[in-house]
C-alpha cells in the first residue's frame, strides 16, 4: 500500500478534533504508554489543549527519551540555495514565479565557494536548495552540481523539486546523501488553494516523493508540513506524523527525519491568520519525539535563537546555522533575493558554543561514503552514532 492509499483511510480530521476534546485521563493514558507502542490517537491526545496544560510533563518525558535514544548531540548542517529561479506558483514562496524579485542561479564553480565558506566554519552537512525549474535547476543541473562539490563535504542532501524512482537512482549515484519533500500541506483542498501553477501542482507527486528516493537508494529522507497554511494546523500534524510512522516500515533501510518549520516573512508577503504559537511548536515536538523515539527532528534558522536553544532539550536533534536563503548569499549576499527571512542569525560558531554552554556535543559530520563503499547497509541510526 502506498502512502497515498493509507492517507485516505486515515481519519485525520476526526483525530484532530479528538486532540481538541481529549481529557486528562487521555493524556495520562498517552504518556503512560511504553515507548514505541504510541499510536496516532495517542499523537493526537499529545497535541491537544489538554495536554497543553501539562506541558511540563510533556517536555520532561521528551527530554528524558531523546537523551536516551541520542544522547547530548546535535547534528549541524547549512543550506546552500543553487537558484531562485522558479516555474511554479506558491502564494506563501518569496520564489513564485511572477513575483518581480532578483533572480539568481549559481555555476558549479560559484557552488563551490559557497560551499568552501561553509567547510571553512566547520559543515559537513550541506541541503542543496532551488527553485522549481525543469529546464534551468533539473537533474542534469544537480548532478553536475553535486559532482562538484562530493570533494568537499561527505553529506550532500537536496530540497529540490519532486522527482520520479529513475532520477533519484541518479542523484544518488552523483553523490546525493539525503532527500527532503515538505509536503507544505496534507491536506488536498488547501494543497490546491495555494499552489496555483507549475509542476508542483500535482498533490500526489509530490506524496509519493519520499517513497520514490527511498526505494532508489537515497539514505537519508525527511518529510514534514509548513505549519500555518493549513488550519488547523493539528491536522497537518497528525498526517505528517502519519507519513513518518508508514516511512518507518516501507523504507526502514533509510534514515528518517521530520522537520518542523513554521511559516516565516518573505517576498510573497503571505501570512497565515492563526499563527502557530511557540507554545504550540513546543507541544508538537514533544508528541513527535514520543511517537517517534528513533526519529531525527530538524529545527532550522526559520525560529528564534533562544527558542531553538530550548527546544533541543525537548527533541529536535538536527539544526542549521548562520543560513542564507539567497542564491550565493554566503560569499556574495544581496545579490539575489532570499526564499524567507531567516530569525536566528548567529553564526555558525556561536550556535555550536551555545549548544555546548547546554552540555551538548555539536555533531559535524556521522557519516562517510566510504561506510557505503564498504558494504555497510544504510540503515536508521540516531545522529552521532
Amino acid at each position: 500500500m502506498s502512502f497515498a492509499e493509507q492517507l485516505a483511510r486515515t481519519p485525520v480530521r476526526d483525530l484532530a478534533a479528538f486532540a481538541m476534546r481529549a481529557t486528562g485521563a487521555d493524556v495520562e493514558r498517552a504518556l503512560a504508554r511504553p515507548h514505541g507502542s504510541r499510536d496516532p490517537a495517542d499523537f493526537a491526545a499529545l497535541l491537544g489543549p489538554a495536554a497543553g496544560e501539562r506541558i511540563e510533563d510533556l517536555a520532561q518525558a521528551a527530554h528524558r527519551l531523546t537523551l536516551a535514544r541520542f544522547g547530548k548531540t546535535v547534528h549541524m548542517y547549512a543550506p546552500v540555495y543553487l537558484s531562485n529561479e522558479c516555474l511554479t506558483t506558491c502564494t506563501y514562496c518569496g520564489f513564485a514565479k511572477d513575483l518581480p524579485i532578483a533572480r539568481k542561479t549559481l555555476g558549479p564553480a560559484q557552488a563551490r565557494a559557497e560551499v568552501e565558506h561553509l567547510r571553512a566554519a566547520g559543515f559537513r552537512h550541506v541541503l542543496l536548495l532551488t527553485g522549481e525549474h525543469q529546464a534551468r535547476t533539473g537533474v542534469d543541473f544537480l548532478c553536475e552540481h553535486v559532482s562538484a562539490l562530493r570533494d568537499l563535504v561527505p553529506q550532500i542532501s537536496i530540497e529540490v523539486q519532486v522527482w520520479d524512482e529513475r532520477d533519484y537512482r541518479r542523484l544518488a549515484d552523483a553523490g546525493v546523501d539525503g532527500v527532503v519533500i515538505y509536503q507544505e500541506t496534507y491536506d488536498r483542498d488547501s494543497y490546491a488553494r495555494f499552489h496555483l501553477a507549475g509542476k508542483k501542482r500535482d498533490y500526489g507527486f509530490r506524496l509519493g516523493g519520499p517513497e520514490r528516493a527511498a526505494r532508489a537508494g537515497i539514505r537519508r529522507v525527511g518529510v514534514g508540513a509548513l505549519l500555518g497554511l493549513h488550519e488547523p494546523w493539528r491536522e497537518d500534524a497528525i498526517a505528517t506524523a502519519a507519513h513518518a510512522l508508514y516511512l518507518m516500515r516501507a523504507a526502514w533501510r533509510s534514515e528518517l527525519s521530520v522537520s518542523v518549520p513554521r511559516i516565516r516573512p518573505s517576498a510573497s508577503d503571505y501570512s497565515p491568520a492563526h499563527p502557530v504559537t511557540d507554545r504550540e511548536l513546543a507541544q508538537y515536538v514533544c508528541a513527535l519525539r514520543l511517537l517517534l523515539p528513533d526519529v531525527g527532528i530538524v529545527m532550522s534558522t526559520r525560529e528564534p535563537a533562544a527558542f531553538r536553544d530550548r527546544l533541543v532539550r525537548l527533541g529536535v536533534t538536527h539544526t542549521s546555522a548562520g543560513s542564507h536563503t539567497d542564491p550565493g548569499g554566503y560569499t556574495h549576499p544581496g545579490e539575489a533575493e532570499g526564499q524567507f527571512e531567516v530569525d536566528d542569525t548567529r553564526s555558525p560558531a556561536e550556535v555550536a558554543a551555545a549548544l555546548r554552554d547546554l552540555g551538548y556535543e555539536v555533531v559535524w559530520k556521522d557519516w562517510d561514503p566510504a561506510m557505503r563503499a564498504s558494504g555497510s547497509a544504510p540503515v536508521s541510526q540516531p545522529a552521532g552514532v
